[in-house]
C-alpha cells in the first residue's frame, strides 16, 4: 500500500503519507485511542446495569469509577515507560491492544458486582500506560529526523480528534451495537473490534528496535530505572525544559475543561454544552498542527513555544471581557493553535534530544508528569473559582502562562547556545 522508505526531501505531510510504516501506526493509534474513549462511555453506560454497593450513592459511583480509570495513569505511568526500553515496542502495543480488547469482551460474562467493574476498568486503564509510551517512542524509529515535526503535528491532530469524536460518537456506536448486535455483549464486542483491528494494522510494521527477547530477559528495577530517568533528565537541560512547557500546556487545558462548565452558563449556554468551547480549541489545535505538519521547514527557526504561550496569554485575558458566544469560540480556537506551536515543537524536541536506549524512560516519565499535571487542576480550579471568580482566575492563569513562556523561551535560548 505504502512504499518502505520515504524521500529525503521533507515536504510535510506528503512524505509521511509515502512511509509506510509511520501510516500503520497512525492508523493504528488512532484506532486504539478511538477505543479508549468509547470504551470509557461503555463504561459509564454499564453503570446503569450494577447495582450500587450498600452506602454508595449513584453520583459516588461515577466518580469511583473515574477515579478507578485515571488512578493508573499516576501510578504505573513510568514504570510503562520502563518496559519499553527492555522489551520490543512493536509488542507492547499490539499486546496491550488484544489484552485490552480480550478483557473488554470478557466483562459480559463476569457477574454484574460494581467491584468487578471497578477492578476490570482499572486493569484495561493499566495496560493502556504500556501503550502509550511505547507509541511514542516508535515515532523517531520510524521517520527521519527531518520529518519529526510534521510526524508529530499530525498525531497531535489525531490525537485531539479521537478525544473530540471519540466521546461525540461512542454513545451512538454503542447504542447501534447494542440493538444490531444485542444487549447482552454488542457493546463491549464493538469496543474489542477497536482494539483488535488496532493491533492487526500495526502487525506488519518492521520497527528498527534497540531490544530484543534475549535483551528484556535482563531482571528489571523500576526504581532503579526510574532513576536513571531522573538522572538523565537533569542532565538534559533542553528535554527537561520542553518537558515542563508540556506539563504547563497540560495544566492548562486541565483547568479549561472545569472553566469551560462555568464559561457556558456566562455565554447562555446549558452546563452539558461546555464541549462546543473544547471542540473550538480542538479545532484550533489540529489547525495548527496541519500548519506545523506543511511549513516545518519555514518555521523551524521561529520561536514557536514563547508565541504558543503568548497567544494563549493574551486569548485568556481577552476571554473575560468577552460576551459574543462567536467570538468566544474564535477565541478558542486561536487558544488550540497557539497550543499547537508548543505542544508540536516541543515534543519534537524530546525525541531529537533523546537516544533510542532512553525513550521509553522518557516518554514514560513525561506521561507520568502531565497524568499528575491533568488531575490536580481538575481537583482545585473549581474551589480557586468559587473563591475569586472566573475572570480572576482567567486573568492569573494569563499572568502564569505568560511568566512560564517567557523564562522557558530564555532557559532554552541559553542551553541551545551551550549545545551549539
Amino acid at each position: 500500500m505504502f512504499p518502505t522508505e520515504p524521500a529525503a526531501v521533507n515536504n510535510g505531510f506528503g512524505v509521511l503519507l509515502r512511509n509506510r510504516g509511520f501510516m500503520l501506526l497512525w492508523i493504528g493509534q488512532l484506532l486504539s485511542q478511538l477505543a479508549d474513549k468509547v470504551f470509557f462511555v461503555l463504561m459509564v453506560a454499564l453503570l446503569e446495569n450494577y447495582p450500587p454497593p450498600p452506602g454508595l450513592a449513584e453520583n459516588s459511583m461515577y466518580s469511583t469509577l473515574m477515579v478507578a480509570f485515571t488512578v493508573p495513569a499516576i501510578l504505573f505511568g513510568s514504570a510503562g515507560g520502563v518496559f519499553v526500553d527492555r522489551f520490543p515496542k512493536k509488542l507492547i502495543m499490539v499486546g496491550s491492544d488484544v489484552v485490552r480488547g480480550l478483557m473488554t469482551l470478557l466483562i459480559p460474562f463476569l457477574p454484574r458486582e460494581f467491584l468487578i467493574l471497578l477492578i476490570m476498568t482499572f486493569a484495561i486503564s493499566s495496560v493502556t500506560q504500556f501503550f502509550a509510551p511505547a507509541e511514542q517512542a516508535a515515532i523517531p524509529l520510524l521517520v527521519r529526523r527531518e520529518n519529526l515535526m510534521a510526524a508529530n503535528a499530525l498525531f497531535s491532530s489525531t490525537m485531539m480528534g479521537a478525544l473530540i469524536v471519540g466521546f461525540a460518537i461512542g454513545e451512538p456506536m454503542l447504542s447501534w451495537a447494542k440493538h444490531l448486535l444485542g444487549p447482552d455483549y454488542g457493546q463491549e464486542l464493538v469496543v474489542t473490534i477497536l482494539y483488535l483491528t488496532s493491533a492487526g494494522i500495526m502487525q506488519p510494521i518492521k520497527l528498527k528496535d534497540n531490544t530484543t527477547i534475549s535483551d528484556s530477559e535482563v531482571t528489571i528495577n523500576p526504581w532503579t530505572e526510574f532513576k536513571q530517568g531522573l538522572r538523565y533528565l537533569r542532565k538534559n537541560r533542553l528535554v527537561l525544559n520542553a518537558m515542563l512547557q508540556l506539563t504547563t500546556l497540560y495544566c492548562v487545558f486541565a483547568a479549561l475543561m472545569v472553566l469551560a462548565i462555568r464559561l457556558a452558563g456566562e455565554f447562555g449556554l446549558k452546563e452539558k454544552q461546555f464541549g462546543f468551547f473544547l471542540a473550538a480549541a480542538g479545532v484550533g489545535m489540529v489547525t495548527g498542527a496541519g500548519i506545523l505538519g506543511n511549513w516545518a521547514e519555514k518555521l523551524h527557526h521561529k520561536p514557536l513555544p514563547l508565541i504558543g504561550f503568548l497567544m494563549m496569554a493574551v486569548v485568556l485575558g481577552v476571554f473575560t471581557f468577552t460576551h459574543q458566544l462567536l467570538l468566544a469560540l474564535g477565541l478558542c480556537a486561536v487558544l488550540g493553535i497557539g497550543a499547537a506551536l508548543i505542544g508540536v515543537p516541543m515534543q519534537t524536541l524530546i525525541q531529537h534530544q533523546t537516544p533510542p536506549s532512553m525513550l521509553g524512560k522518557v516518554f514514560g516519565f513525561q506521561n507520568h508528569a502531565i497524568n499528575i499535571a491533568l488531575s490536580l487542576p481538575l481537583a482545585i480550579t473549581g474551589p480557586i473559582t468559587d473563591a475569586l471568580g472566573l475572570r480572576s482566575v482567567l486573568v492569573g492563569m494569563s499572568v502564569v502562562v505568560s511568566v512560564v513562556g517567557i523564562w522557558a523561551w530564555q532557559n532554552t535560548r541559553r542551553v541551545l547556545q551551550d549545545v551549539i
